[in-house]
């Protein structure tokens, strides 16, 4: 009677920890977590000029690319591993890569395809082809368009960025940065965010929207493509905050903050190359598949998204030295992620203190379904059996974030003869958490969550690797 009394008193409390109200992401931002990994594609007159931000009064004669090859650029995409490309649909040199009817320094003006060119359009129908996710970036500083600095301004902005939302078929992301210089004719603009956002909303409600506060993604808060810290919350606080100058610090943007009020996950931005634009004196400076890799582990790994920018060099492709490194980081990614040692494994669930008959199951923490998890109390141990001693150096931990995040703390330990030690700990999981550690040679292996905010917390996949 002792023992369901005290049961009882448990689950009540659990009960009532788990009611609490926590961000949770919606489907759209779901969907966005399991993309993972996509190039960014520095593309237009700067790729020509050499410069990194273009004046705006570059001639469109500037724009022609001798052999751009969209399907190219998904080939290789897909062969590192990317799951979709966003573009620079317009950078602040105001120069529209598709015929705008709201701007007269576009493609359309250029000798490029005799005027009849649209670089987002060929890349539309490519990433179709390929299976690719598609997002644009549309910088909202322009350089070149004569009513920048007035009200109208907004008007115009509005008007390409319905284009953008209209023609060329579903988007996952929307890319805004804070940019805020002076157009032609030396103002500055006040950018009406919100109506931007009320348009994105209704014609590409899907798509995630990027920016230092969100709402759909912020900024890792640095362009070394990493989350600095085994923490990241994909929670934020966005009040008194604006995009550019006004966003939050940079250490909150790379780490979240612990009870944010909003669910704005981070991404981690980073070009392959020393430049974001194609330079031809970069072309041996680019990153090799390791470093493309340890960049890999420090994003992706600590439960961030990478876009790792891709520049399209001056005919249009991207270069062999850029190709050779990029298939060489896909190559990493799926020969270090193969073999899941704990796949279709049984596994005990142990309470501590005995109350609960151990459980030799294979349970939805090693099926392989991101969407399926496990209730977990933090007084529970997760014990694997490899059935023999097995080498092993990494670990992967899911929380399953439709409920959101909430594991602040955990520990991994393995089975030394009659003794189990600690090898690797940890602070928040989140979408996922790659874990290194020195490698182990081992048959049983635990792990326990030691801090919550929520007394059972959900676990939706552990996998090991060596």
């Amino acid at each position: 009677m002792k023992y369901c009394l005290a049961i009882c008193l448990i689950l009540t409390g659990c009960i009532g920890l788990q009611a609490q109200s926590f961000p949770k992401p919606t489907p759209a931002q779901i969907e966005w977590h399991d993309t993972e990994f996509y190039f960014f594609l520095h593309f237009g007159p700067n790729t020509f000029t050499n410069l990194e931000w273009g004046h705006g009064t570059e001639t469109e004669d500037l724009f022609q690319p001798s052999a751009l090859d969209c399907d190219q650029w998904c080939r290789i995409a897909k062969l590192a591993g990317a799951k979709g490309l966003i573009i620079t649909a317009k950078h602040h040199d105001g120069f529209c890569l598709w015929p705008s009817q709201f701007s007269t320094h576009t493609v359309r003006e250029s000798p490029w395809k005799g005027g009849k060119g649209d670089v987002l359009q060929e890349l539309s129908e490519a990433a179709k082809r390929h299976g690719l996710k598609l997002g644009f970036y549309l910088s909202p500083w322009d350089r070149n368009h004569p009513k920048y600095g007035t009200s109208e301004y907004n008007d115009v902005y509005a008007n390409t960025l319905t284009e953008l939302l209209t023609r060329y078929g579903s988007l996952f992301e929307i890319w805004w940065d804070g940019a805020n210089g002076e157009g032609p004719n030396g103002k500055k603009q006040v950018y009406d965010f919100h109506r931007f956002e009320k348009i994105a909303a209704k014609l590409q409600p899907d798509a995630v929207i990027f920016s230092d506060i969100g709402p759909g993604c912020r900024w890792a808060g640095n362009e070394e493509g990493v989350i600095r810290t085994e923490t990241n919350w994909c929670t934020l606080d966005t009040a008194g905050f604006q995009r550019g100058a006004g966003g939050p610090p940079q250490d909150t943007l790379n780490q979240g903050n612990v009870r944010g009020a909003h669910w704005i996950p981070a991404e981690c931005d980073v070009s392959i190359r020393p430049g974001w634009f194609y330079h031809p004196e970069e072309d041996s400076r680019v990153k090799s598949p390791e470093q493309l890799f340890e960049i890999y582990q420090y994003s992706v790994g600590r439960g961030a998204n990478l876009i790792l920018n891709v520049p399209p060099d001056r005919r249009g492709l991207i270069h062999e030295q850029d190709s050779v490194a990029l298939v060489g980081l896909g190559k990493l990614i799926r020969e270090r992620f193969q073999q899941n040692l704990l796949r279709g494994r049984k596994r005990e669930l142990v309470h501590r203190h005995c109350l609960f008959i151990p459980k030799r199951i294979v349970s939805y923490l090693n099926d392989g379904d991101r969407m399926t998890y496990q209730r977990v109390n933090l007084s529970h141990e997760i014990q694997f059996d490899l059935r023999r001693k097995q080498k092993f150096s990494t670990i992967v931990l899911r929380e399953y974030i439709p409920e959101g995040q909430h594991i602040s703390a955990f520990k991994v330990e393995v089975k030394k003869g009659k003794k189990w030690v600690e090898i690797a700990r940890s602070t928040t999981i989140g979408a996922r958490k790659m874990l290194k550690f020195p490698e182990q040679n081992a048959r049983r292996i635990r792990v326990t969550i030691l801090e919550s905010n929520i007394q059972m917390p959900l676990l939706s996949e552990v996998e090991l690797y060596r």
